[in-house]
């Protein structure tokens, strides 16, 4: 089990992306329409389009890491506006193991 810094900011995409993209190319997607740097200490949360799976990006010091959690039954919650609630976010943190 790993642990995250106090303060981590945890930032999560509201619309599914392509589930074939790797660390690499998720990161830069954060970048790029996100503006948030997953190599710069933050974690990324992004979901698939059947909101069963989530895949979190982060930069663990040494190399860009990527979590991948695929729930057996259930989907991950998003709220009819778009936006996540912190509960939501550090719950699919947790659930990548990160805590």
């Amino acid at each position: 089990m790993l642990t995250a810094p106090a303060g981590l900011m945890i930032y999560v995409a509201t619309r599914p992306v392509d589930f074939r993209k790797g660390a690499d190319g998720l990161a830069l997607l954060a970048k790029e329409t996100l503006g948030h740097d997953p190599m710069k200490g933050v974690v990324v949360v992004f979901r698939a389009k059947r909101a069963d799976r989530v895949k979190i990006v982060v930069w663990d010091g040494s190399g860009l890491v990527m979590y991948w959690k695929r729930l057996d039954g259930g989907r991950f919650m998003s709220s009819h506006r778009g936006r996540r609630h912190a509960g939501e976010c550090r719950a699919a943190v947790r659930a990548s193991g990160r805590h």
